[in-house]
Order: C-alpha cells, then structure tokens, then sequence
C-alpha cells in the first residue's frame, strides 16, 4: 500500500498503548483519526487509516504488534499514534479491530495464513 506508516516499537504508558512510528518525509500539519481498520493478507498486517494533510496514510500494524493489541481490547486500554513528534488518539481501534477479528475468524478469504494468525494471537486457538 501506498503511503503507509510502519509501526517501529510500541509502549504502554499508564494505561495507555502508545503506537511509534518511523517518521515520514512531510511535515506533518494535520493528523485525523479516520476510525477504519482493514485488513492487510499479503503484509500479515493490519492497517488504520489515518489522515494526514487532507491524504489517507494507512498506519501498518504487523503481527509482531498484535500481542500488544490484543492486550488493548482485554484491558480497555486507549490508543495513540506517534509520528513526527504528532500525536493522534486512535479511538475506533477497540471496536473496529473486535469487529475485524470476528469477520476474520474462520474465513478463507483472509487467506489461510492470516486466518490462522489471527486465531492464534487472538482468540487463543492452536494452529490445524
């Protein structure tokens, strides 16, 4: 995907989980949170579409964050995206990210590798 914003470490603060990203060519004037989480087969990834500028950036989160993001929705804990000294709170990720998971959950359309991630890290449930 084309201007996209990889997830470089994460860190809890208080009880918050805050997302740091690698930092981006443009100055960055305007961050909105555009509460949508979509799924990314090929990355094994998920990504949250941000607006920077007035330009969707779709934020990468691969599977070596999900641990941390499955502590975000047992936990009840709020989100920030980091980038460029920017910070956004990202505060559809509990709903969307439940919802996604759920749609995700046994469905080959995902591809068999994502499914069986997400199941994993998710939903506690061993590799077939």
């Amino acid at each position: 995907m084309q201007n996209r914003i990889e997830i470089t470490t994460c860190v809890m603060k208080k009880d918050e989980l805050h997302l740091k990203a690698e930092s981006i060519e443009q100055q960055i004037e305007q961050i909105e949170d555009m509460k949508q989480v979509l799924a990314d087969s090929d990355n094994m990834s998920f990504v949250y579409i941000v607006e920077v500028n007035e330009q969707f950036m779709y934020v990468g989160l691969s599977d070596n964050m999900w641990p941390h993001l499955k502590n975000v929705l047992q936990d009840d804990k709020k989100v920030f995206l980091e980038v460029n000294k920017q910070v956004v709170e990202l505060t559809a990720m509990k709903e969307e990210l439940t919802d996604l998971i759920s749609n995700i959950e046994g469905n080959v359309n995902y591809g068999d590798d994502m499914v069986a991630r997400v199941e994993e890290i998710f939903l506690d449930k061993k590799s077939r």
